[in-house]
């Protein structure tokens, strides 16, 4: 009989450990702090495209979130911008942009690989971007 209670404890031991094992961890988020810089392209509303390159300073706002300013520059002209970035998972930030010169807004989303990161953005008003950025 104790031999049956104690492989019953250690089956239950073993149940525990395997749930704990299988329980989803969520992956430490990337350090985005400080300047980043590159290039890449914008489409505008008219279908017409342009390539930009953009210098970038992130902030870290919170646990889980930071802000961005960024100045980009292409044929048409320079524009600056800031964005709130939430960390969504893994390696990726998701979060909303305004350009307060062309009262311009969006959605932004930002994925980091090592010391360079993609980043997305789009605009209702038919607008958007893509940029690989590097430390």
């Amino acid at each position: 009989m104790a031999y049956r209670h104690s492989a019953l404890g250690m089956t239950a031991l073993l149940g525990l450990v395997l749930a704990l094992m299988a329980a989803p961890v969520r992956a430490e988020m990337v350090n985005l702090d400080g300047a980043w810089s590159g290039g890449g392209s914008v489409k505008f509303p008219s279908g017409a495209k342009e390539a930009a390159r953009c210098r970038a300073n992130f902030k870290k706002r919170g646990a889980e979130s930071y802000l961005v300013n960024a100045r980009c520059a292409s044929a048409s002209g320079k524009v600056e911008q800031s964005a709130l970035l939430t960390y969504v998972g893994g390696n990726q930030f998701t979060g909303s942009f305004f350009n307060q010169e062309f009262k311009v807004d969006g959605t932004i989303t930002v994925t980091v690989s090592g010391n360079s990161q993609s980043v997305s953005i789009s605009s209702p008003a038919g607008s958007s971007a893509n940029f690989k950025l590097t430390r």
